[in-house]
């Protein structure tokens, strides 16, 4: 199954989690679920490697035929209404030197797409594609198809430069590299997404909006953490239901009711994510994540290993609300059950690494630097 981290979808990881044994039960009884999510995984690897090499060259060529990417980098740091993710204007000539190197670029380009909300999400859009044009009874062309999925994910890969360049706590070697092709990675998406037409164009507008407003939150959260709170926490994480919503959308055409649908089940799936990824963050790094729901649950119950079990409680409740969008599907979508089947890989994710959090019992080392940053 399609994770950076694929140790975790092991038969002695899956057998680790409750979630995991219903996977495993899925698999020995060969379940429709099952079927339709190997068909679409089993191929992820060669499909990924091709929209890997159609990404490259798009962002190559973007870069190397750009006259002045100083404008293009101002005009990029009003749109976001986010100065940290500038450059001095003495370095854009040698970056855009290294980075216009085939070779750099690839490298960064594989680096950012490392992420699990990349790699997961791949195979998700291909199938909740499919079956919005079978059940729409659309006839689209492989290539738009291509198109408009690679749009989506290069959007959702744009938020993996831009956490890192924030949070400063990954790839700190190539964080000016990043920010030279931010521009340029959010372009090439506009460009592959307006391939969809202007309702879909102005769906992607909308979302992405809507995460700049969640990054907006979070950049601020960081400066204040001890002013976290459920409401901006909520807002944080726009960021993720906005994007991972939209490429829902987008997938139906932005036609309802598969849209809305889509969008519901995606967004919420992808806050569920979200939790499971600051458990791992926290493992990975010895502190917890500001701005998160491990802080916020942290500083509201004063113990961090609560904080903890609230946050996977947390990712659990938005898991329930994206199983409302799987209740509502029209009842001859053909892919309701590799949805199913979905949401039980999300649940094994998290709580494979709320179990790992656990056994490694890092909750003093967590407790003390978080008290080190924050009033607790």
């Amino acid at each position: 199954m399609s994770s950076k981290d694929g140790f975790i979808f092991k038969k002695s990881a899956l057998m680790s989690t409750k979630s995991g044994k219903d996977i495993l039960r899925h698999v020995l009884l060969r379940e429709k679920g099952y079927q339709q999510f190997h068909k679409y995984d089993q191929n992820s690897e060669q499909e990924f490697r091709e929209f890997t090499k159609r990404y490259l060259l798009s962002l190559h060529t973007q870069i190397i035929s750009d006259p002045n990417p100083t404008a293009t980098l101002r005009k990029f740091t009003e749109e976001m209404g986010s100065p940290e993710l500038g450059l001095e204007e003495n370095k854009i000539d040698e970056i855009k030197t290294r980075i216009s190197k085939p070779e750099v670029l690839a490298d960064r380009v594989d680096r950012i797409l490392n992420s699990n909300f990349v790699i997961m999400t791949f195979p998700v859009l291909r199938a909740l594609f499919d079956g919005a044009a079978k059940y729409q009874k659309e006839t689209i062309s492989p290539e738009t198809r291509n198109t408009l999925i690679d749009g989506h994910i290069i959007a959702i890969d744009l938020s993996e430069p831009m956490d890192r360049i924030v949070d400063k706590d990954e790839d700190n070697d190539y964080l000016d590299d990043y920010k030279l092709m931010n521009p340029y990675i959010l372009e090439i998406a506009r460009q592959k997404i307006s391939q969809g037409g202007d309702s879909v164009l102005k769906a992607f507008e909308e979302g992405f909006k809507d995460a700049r407003i969640g990054q907006f939150i979070d950049t601020k959260l960081k400066t204040r953490p001890e002013s976290i709170s459920d409401e901006n926490m909520i807002g944080c994480y726009k960021k993720y239901r906005a994007i991972m919503g939209t490429a829902g959308r987008n997938m139906a055409l932005n036609r309802k009711p598969l849209a809305d649908i889509f969008h519901l089940g995606m967004a919420k799936a992808g806050e569920s994510v979200g939790c499971g990824n600051e458990i791992q963050d926290a493992i990975r790094n010895g502190r917890i994540k500001i701005p998160s729901w491990p802080l916020f649950f942290s500083i509201l119950s004063g113990d961090v290993k609560r904080g903890f079990e609230l946050t996977i409680k947390k990712g659990k409740a938005y898991l329930e609300e994206a199983k409302l969008a799987i209740d509502v599907l029209p009842e001859d979508f053909e892919h309701k059950q590799f949805l199913e089947f979905l949401l039980l890989t999300v649940s094994h994710y998290n709580q494979y690494w709320f179990n790992e959090l656990n056994r490694r019992d890092l909750f003093a080392l967590l407790q003390k630097n978080l008290n080190g940053t924050v009033k607790v």
